[in-house]
């Protein structure tokens, strides 16, 4: 759905990205993570076609991105944008016509939003009166309301508490469900294994790593196993490492000469521990 090939970006002497290719498929959730300042909101603002690259393209169908296509594309940035002084209903309806919905679309829709969040209450309060986290939702319902083909999210989950954080997991995957493709961009690397088929990272501008998150994950094995044993009748959990051309039968013999092998099981590194490793 979305290729991005050999883009460039420069703001004054500031190289903001460098080359950088991806490819994300139709109907996938794909992570776009880096460190502050490595690139990607100048990508995310290139793939929505409010920046232009220096070089190379950037791509939607087959097509050069432009503001043109707006009403596909919903955008979540990280610093939000809702008018405080507006009442949460009229708020919702305001983003849903910008966007190309008719009023009475616009008026069901975030009638049903609403009911979906169980805020219907929420619908003559002021945004001001709200909470970061209330305001959260709002805004993420003015970025889905119109069903974009493709849901660009900057850091969707910060400000929610877990219980909250769920719920935005949960309908990130609902919409993803219904055909809708996702970029994730966020920090929360639990997240990113939770959601994420594939992933993009970038460092200086740079993609430094990219693929299957589960095959990055087994690329970066350290032939490290989480092993319970009994001695007695107590139990121990440890992480044990199993030497270079071990079997793993001569492994479980190596341990089990402490005690008796309960659990045994290969702890892969976590994206968190990737991420850090990488760039660092």
């Amino acid at each position: 759905m979305i290729e991005i090939n050999q883009v460039s970006k420069s703001f004054e002497r500031k190289q903001a990205l460098r080359e950088v290719t991806m490819s994300i498929g139709d109907g996938t959730i794909y992570g776009l993570l880096g460190p502050n300042g490595a690139g990607k909101t100048t990508l995310i603002r290139i793939m929505t076609g409010i920046t232009m690259p220096d070089s190379g393209e950037a791509l939607m169908d087959g097509k050069q991105i432009s503001l043109s296509m707006a009403s596909k594309i919903g955008y979540l940035p990280e610093e939000r944008g809702l008018y405080k002084k507006m009442r949460v209903g009229e708020q919702i309806r305001y983003f849903a016509r910008l966007r190309g919905m008719s009023a009475d679309e616009a008026k069901q829709e975030t009638e049903n939003w609403l009911h979906r969040f169980g805020i219907e209450s929420w619908k003559m309060k002021r945004i001001e009166e709200l909470s970061k986290g209330m305001a959260q939702k709002v805004q993420f319902i003015t970025t889905v309301i119109h069903r974009p083909r493709l849901l660009i999210l900057d850091e969707p989950f910060s400000g929610f508490d877990p219980v909250n954080s769920k719920q935005i997991q949960d309908e990130i995957l609902r919409l993803n469900g219904e055909g809708t493709t996702v970029v994730l961009s966020t920090h929360d690397m639990e997240s990113v294994e939770t959601l994420c088929k594939e992933i993009s990272l970038i460092n200086d501008g740079r993609i430094v790593l990219q693929g299957d998150v589960q095959e990055i994950r087994q690329r970066y094995r350290e032939n490290v196993f989480e092993v319970t044993l009994r001695k007695g009748e107590d139990r121990e959990t440890r992480l044990i490492k199993k030497n270079e051309g071990e079997s793993n039968n001569d492994f479980l013999m190596r341990i089990a000469k402490e005690g008796e092998v309960v659990e045994f099981r290969e702890k892969l590194p976590s994206m968190n521990e990737i991420f850090i490793k990488t760039v660092s």
